[in-house]
């Protein structure tokens, strides 16, 4: 099983990409929602056919009259309307296949489609060339579109005598092309005098005396300003920086990983690139220093055959054999969004003009019908925004009278809150007073208490006085023994 990592999506932000495969569909893919979405596939293009498989494919991202242009494995170019997918023209570059050779032995394998337009009258210029290194440039009008004839100059040259041509890349200005493949080193031409500018050196052999053969996989131009510093990717997994103003040899070479490069895009910024690898892998480098900036989060399981940077968004696109479309966060290097189209992608493009909201000339050009149909429901979401508005004011107003009524009734239990405490606070104040009242009654009961007993003190007193006088005998001592104790005491005294 292909080795994969289950990543969170967060969503793209409006975007609108095309995408070609082996079976000759082209495929579109929108985000539209705002800030962000997931991207979905919108409409497909084509009727599945093997025989036509597109290899290669090239977008005039221009604001009025787009193009797209895809080369097929039987050699035709088509050129079709990237806004609804009609074919503008088709164009054969090669002879028909024969016992000798043709289409089949020598298919095309690189496409390139010129952003400036000539003239009105001109519909594109594209330049393609073949596995064996035949590359030509051709013209197409809008009269002759239908027939599929060149017009204007058509030129023709060959890139190599051996060898199979593998890719190819136009700079900014389009005006120098280069071409690599499996043993043909870089090179680099003038499109306009169809001659030879630059041709690379290999490197040097290794420590065991060993050459290796030159095998480029993959190029691009790294500034759009200047076209002397190229990118190439090796089948060695290298990546080299030439500078075709100072050496023919590569000015710095990094190995990456241990498979081969099959993919590789320039930044705006002028120093950085991408490259995709045949196991998956996305990364990113810094070719002022040939610094590795980072790998990308979330693993591909096929290989990696096209990435393409958005001009403006910090977004980049990729596809390949496991038949993903991933969009990626360049900031980041977080996926965004992954939409699964059922083939084996070749190539990926991205329309950097597309909007969600339609533009008035599109709207103007509705049929009428469709119009009054659009204003009709428009009246109808209205209409019902406005009711929901008033039901949503009038269950305001509710929640007010509602939110009054409980302050009221909290006010009033507050007040409630008050008289109870008062009168709690009074009856605390006369138990007060009452305990004071009944402490003072207590003392007075206390005082006469006492005074009673100091009488009953002073009476006995005054008794035992009497006794011990000679008087009659307390009551107390008239008991028995006490009794004839006081009768002796009493004769005595009489005695005496």
């Amino acid at each position: 099983m292909p080795r994969t990592t289950v990543v969170e999506s967060p969503g793209c932000p409006p975007l609108r990409a095309l995408t070609t495969d082996i079976l000759g569909l082209v495929k579109v893919v929108e985000a539209r929602a705002k800030p962000a979405g997931a991207a979905k596939i919108v409409e497909t293009w084509g009727a599945p056919d093997a025989s036509r498989a597109i290899v290669a494919a090239s977008l005039a991202d221009r604001a009025a009259n787009p193009v797209l242009a895809v080369a097929r494995k039987n050699g035709v170019v088509e050129l079709l309307n990237p806004l609804n997918g009609n074919s503008l023209a088709a164009v054969k570059t090669m002879a028909p296949a024969t016992n000798d050779g043709g289409a089949e032995d020598d298919p095309l394998v690189a496409l390139h489609l010129f952003t400036r337009q000539a003239s009105d009258s001109m519909l594109a210029t594209f330049i393609a060339c073949t596995d064996k290194g035949k590359a030509s440039v051709r013209s197409i009008t809008k009269d002759n579109a239908a027939s599929g004839s060149d017009a204007g100059p058509s030129t023709t040259w060959d890139v190599c005598s051996g060898g199979n041509v593998q890719f190819c890349s136009v700079d900014h200005g389009e005006s120098y092309a280069m071409f690599g493949g499996k043993g043909i080193e870089m090179n680099l031409w003038d499109i306009a005098s169809c001659s030879k500018t630059w041709s690379a050196k290999s490197p040097r052999a290794n420590s065991l005396g060993i050459w290796t053969r030159p095998w480029f996989t993959a190029g691009t131009f790294l500034c759009k300003d200047d076209h002397r510093k190229i990118v190439a990717c090796t089948n060695n997994h290298q990546v080299r920086l030439y500078d075709t103003a100072l050496q023919r040899r590569p000015a710095i070479s990094v190995d990456f990983r241990e498979s081969p490069i099959k993919a590789v895009a320039a930044d705006p910024n002028g120093h950085d690139v991408y490259i995709g690898t045949g196991t998956g892998d996305l990364a990113s480098f810094d070719m002022r220093t040939g610094k590795l900036l980072g790998c990308y989060i979330g693993k591909c399981s096929g290989s990696i055959r096209s990435i393409v940077r958005h001009p403006e968004l910090p977004l980049i696109a990729s596809c390949g054999l496991d038949s993903y479309l991933r969009i990626w966060d360049t900031n980041t290097r977080q996926l965004l969004s992954a939409v699964f189209l059922k083939q084996h992608l070749t190539s990926v493009v991205i329309d950097s003009h597309f909007s969600v909201e339609e533009p008035e000339e599109a709207k103007s050009k509705q049929p009428e019908s469709l119009v009054e149909a659009e204003t009709e429901v428009r009246n109808e979401k209205k209409k019902k925004m406005s009711k929901t508005i008033e039901d949503d004011e009038a269950e305001a107003e509710v929640r007010k009278e509602k939110k009054k009524k409980k302050s009221k009734t909290i006010e009033e239990d507050e007040v409630r809150k008050e008289k109870k405490k008062k009168k709690s606070k009074t009856v605390e104040e006369e138990e007060e007073q009452v305990g004071v009242l009944d402490h003072n009654d207590s003392d007075g009961e206390m005082d006469s208490r006492k005074e009673k007993k100091k009488k009953k003190n002073r009476t006995i007193e005054e008794d035992e006085e009497r006794d011990i006088n000679g008087e009659m005998c307390t009551p107390k001592r008239r008991k028995s023994g006490e009794r004839s104790k006081c009768l002796k005491k009493s004769k005595k005294q009489h005695i005496a």
